[in-house]
């Protein structure tokens, strides 16, 4: 059991060696170590809080974005009804416009009409009045000797049918 009771000269020295090592350990070691884990612990805490402030600034960052992406669907929103309502009004203004386009065309025609029916019935009663005086020339030719004569009873026949139209 030598081997496990060691004697006092040996526990003393290591002892003194024990307290030499702890004095140098304690005057130049520990307060770098300490220091140095102070150092660690503090860049950790940085890292910590600027992580955190890192995280806050990208969660104002992507409430702004939602923010700003609302904004542009709502004036995306404003512009595509302003179109469609733009949009609307120039085609009811084309619309009005055609009608009246229409309008004006139709009356030109009406005018043309009526002026072609006018110069057709004139022509008409011209032709009908030589055709007329030409029967009436043969066949009065017999009874009235003269043309004014003949003219007077041609300008009361064509009163007769005017008077009737």
């Amino acid at each position: 059991m030598e081997l496990f009771t060691p004697e006092f000269g040996l526990v003393f020295w290591m002892f003194v060696a024990f307290l030499c090592l702890y004095f140098i350990l304690a005057k130049w070691a520990w307060p770098f170590i300490i220091k140095s884990m102070e150092d660690r612990a503090d860049l950790i805490d940085k890292g910590v809080a600027y992580a955190q402030e890192a995280k806050s600034h990208l969660d104002n960052a992507k409430a702004e974005a939602d923010k700003l992406i609302a904004e542009a669907r709502n004036e995306q929103a404003d512009i595509l009804r302003e179109a469609a309502k733009m949009r609307n009004e120039l085609i009811e203004k084309a619309r009005g416009e055609a009608a009246e386009e229409a309008k004006k065309v139709s009356q030109a025609a009406q005018v043309s009409l009526e002026q072609s029916r006018k110069e057709a019935e004139k022509q008409l009663r011209s032709e009908v009045g030589d055709l007329a005086l030409q029967i009436a020339e043969k066949v009065i030719r017999k009874n009235i000797s003269s043309d004014d004569a003949q003219r007077a009873l041609v300008d009361q026949y064509l009163s007769e049918v005017e008077t009737k139209n």
